[in-house]
């Protein structure tokens, strides 16, 4: 892509180079560690699936159990694997087993790693081709009936009951809708465990369990087949849950994933190593899924001015990139984030968003990226409010997003009702109709607001990898770099989930998944 802004080439090759190293750093330490998030994947992996008669869910049984007597440093595959070589029982028999107190895994005859992996490997072998149908049937979806153009319009629904949500997607998807993305309920990301089945009683939004993406998803396939278009599902596996969320949502077919490791140490102050060691496995899922993961880049700047901020966001995108490499994720599924939150009133506001987007699409010019609507500057003017979201759809199709998250008039007001979705839809169209080739017709002056805007934030974001460099990820939380946010390396949630990986330990599933499709 020839840069329309004038970037220079070698300044973005040092700021990859450094985000590398950077990334590199985390990978090294993330390497030596698994946690029970990463253990009870594993078991979702071998078939493990269900409760208990307290409602705990059967992969936190098995892991809790391991936990408890001080085995998980050796992991799930290790000692499953010579419980099914002993018993002949299949992974969710013996973890049923272990739920009813009537088989102790703590007390199996040890066997080598490899010959674990074998007695595994039906299992293994099942799951393996259960996620690579899933994408040969989202692939055969597009090439028979096809999708929408980019930038896809993106909407939400979040009732908190799942059947709600699936009348409110289906007419979405009616209206236009490209992606529909069920907003998970207040306070799951803190769960250390999945909710099972089916839930109607979410507040904010509704629980992501598997059950809950299974009616979902056939519900999407149904109406895509009806408007003859594709309608991809998005849902959350950030959180302390998050590469089980993961594996949850490609085992049952979905598209899109917000998946974000500083978003939850920012945000929801999840210990940053806890879950920086749960992204690395859950983004190998992803990418063999085909999944599109969303990061929360344009988070930062909710809590930061879009402005002086500008340059964190494409400093953490660059690093997420290199991060999402790592794990193997294609650079065609990584919605990098940023947003469109500048004060309104800010003189020239639009051309310093212009800058922003089109370097952001300039710098990343094989991601989908997702490029979020105002929020922070909603007040309730519906009308002032649609105006907002109408510059924004026109930076959207200017710069050729890729996953337009669509604004409501009604936002800071309620959640959208399903006229207020259809005028966002509306406005969208009529805007990427109207102006659909702008971006291929219109040159940015040399030396203009908008390319020295551009220039700064590149020159910014460059100089602070450089300092990050120097002082590792870790520390460059700690000390409150991302959304003026400062987070400790040793508070927050989930470290006690956390254990350094034993001689025999061994995951498979990492070397079946990474960079394959």
């Amino acid at each position: 892509m020839n840069s329309k802004l004038g970037l220079d080439s070698a300044k973005i090759a040092k700021a990859r180079a450094l985000a590398a190293s950077i990334a590199k750093n985390v990978q090294d330490f993330a390497d030596g560690y698994t946690t029970v998030a990463v253990e009870r994947t594993i078991c979702r992996l071998l078939g493990i699936d269900g409760i208990d008669a307290n409602g705990v869910p059967l992969p936190n049984v098995v892991v809790d159990e391991l936990k408890a007597q001080g085995l998980l440093n050796e992991g799930v595959i290790y000692y499953m694997g010579a419980a099914v070589a002993a018993t002949g029982l299949t992974p969710n028999q013996i973890a049923e087993s272990i739920a009813d107190g009537k088989f102790e895994i703590s007390k199996v005859h040890p066997i080598s790693p490899e010959e674990s992996e074998k007695a595994l490997q039906p299992f293994i072998t099942a799951s393996i081709e259960h996620i690579r149908a899933r994408r040969a049937r989202r692939e055969e979806y597009l090439r028979t009936i096809g999708e929408g153009p980019k930038p896809y319009l993106y909407v939400i629904v979040a009732t908190g009951n799942i059947y709600e949500d699936v009348v409110q997607a289906e007419a979405a998807a009616r209206q236009g809708a490209d992606i529909i993305a069920v907003i998970r309920t207040t306070g799951q990301s803190l769960l250390d465990y999945v909710p099972y089945g089916a839930t109607t009683e979410g507040f904010g939004g509704t629980f992501a369990t598997q059950e809950n993406f299974r009616i979902m998803r056939a519900a999407l396939d149904k109406v895509g087949e009806e408007v003859g278009r594709y309608i991809r599902l998005c849902n959350y596996c950030s959180g302390l849950c998050m590469p089980e969320i993961a594996v949850m949502g490609a085992l049952e077919g979905l598209d899109v994933m917000l998946n974000d490791a500083l978003y939850g140490i920012l945000f929801r102050d999840i210990n940053m190593q806890r879950t920086l060691i749960d992204q690395y496995f859950s983004r190998v899922i992803n990418g063999f899924a085909g999944v599109i993961i969303n990061t929360g880049e344009d988070n930062y700047l909710t809590t930061a001015d879009a402005v002086e901020a500008a340059h964190t966001v494409l400093a953490s995108d660059i690093i997420n990139e290199q991060l999402a490499l790592l794990a193997g994720l294609p650079e065609e599924q990584m919605g990098l984030g940023h947003a469109f939150e500048m004060d309104p009133m800010l003189e020239n506001g639009f051309l310093y968003e212009l800058a922003q987007a089109q370097m952001i699409r300039e710098i990343f010019p094989k991601a989908p990226l997702k490029y979020m609507p105002p929020t922070k500057f909603m007040t309730g003017n519906i009308f002032r409010g649609h105006i907002q979201d109408a510059l924004f759809n026109i930076i959207g199709i200017w710069t050729n997003q890729g996953l337009q998250l669509l604004g409501m008039p009604t936002e800071a007001i309620h959640t959208p009702f399903m006229s207020d979705r259809f005028l966002s839809i509306e406005n969208a169209k009529y805007i990427f109709n109207n102006m659909k080739n702008i971006g291929d017709e219109v040159e940015f002056k040399e030396g203009g607001i908008i390319r020295e805007r551009a220039h700064k934030v590149l020159n910014d974001a460059t100089d602070l990898l450089e300092r990050m460099n120097e002082e590792g990820l870790f520390s460059a939380l700690e000390k409150g770099i991302f959304g003026d946010v400062k987070r400790p390396r040793n508070g927050g949630k989930g470290l006690d989930g956390v254990v350094a990986k034993g001689k025999n330990y061994s995951n498979p599933f990492i070397n079946l998944m990474k960079g394959v499709k």
